[in-house]
């Protein structure tokens, strides 16, 4: 099978007390490795077979169908567990601390308008921190829309579908986006994207 599933950037119960290893186990175990299952059931003898994951997005995305979906998925999944770390959260530094401070005004502007467009994200989805240009914005998606069809450059993701939090957190999505923004936001990866161009 071409596309497998990434292992995890650090173990299952890492993220704990944020997030536990028992959403994990169901998050990452069932959803983000059933949707690579998908993907290679639909990308099978298909020309999808040799091509990288964000060709098929890309490329799959006029359809909106479910090779679109599946392919988003995993990689939106996967881009999520690199937004976090075990102790997370602090304060970003150099490019990335100015650009948010010439964007939003402040690390505190940033995280209010990443909550708030966390919550306004009616049912499935993500919140995004993206390039756009020489600013940064934050961007909300429905279900398996990502912004590598849209021209941004990604640099954080947080899932506000309701299988990434509802173990932990219930219907408490504003609590499961603070603490991700408090407790779990990996600054480093962001940065390490914005390096990336």
């Amino acid at each position: 099978m071409p596309f497998s599933l990434p292992p995890l950037p650090y173990a299952e119960n890492a993220l704990e007390p944020h997030i536990s290893a028992k959403t994990m186990s169901f998050h990452y175990g069932k959803h983000h490795a059933g949707y690579v299952a998908k993907l290679n059931e639909l990308a099978a003898g298909t020309p999808h077979d040799t091509q990288a994951l964000e060709e098929i997005v890309r490329s799959a995305a006029k359809d909106k169908g479910p090779l679109f979906n599946n392919a988003a998925q995993v990689w939106n999944h996967t881009f999520f567990w690199n937004s976090m770390r075990p102790k997370g959260g602090g304060e970003p530094k150099g490019e990335l601390l100015d650009l948010i401070k010439g964007s939003f005004g402040s690390l505190d502007k940033l995280k209010e308008e990443f909550k708030n467009q966390g919550l306004a994200q009616f049912g499935s989805g993500w919140v995004w921190l993206v390039r756009d240009g020489d600013k940064l914005k934050v961007t909300k998606t429905a279900n398996a829309e990502s912004p590598l069809v849209t021209g941004h450059k990604p640099l954080v993701t947080c899932d506000v579908w309701e299988h990434a939090y509802y173990l932990d957190y219930q219907n408490r999505r504003a609590d499961f986006l603070q603490t991700f923004l408090t407790s779990l936001v990996n600054w480093d990866f962001a940065a390490q994207q914005l390096k990336n161009g």
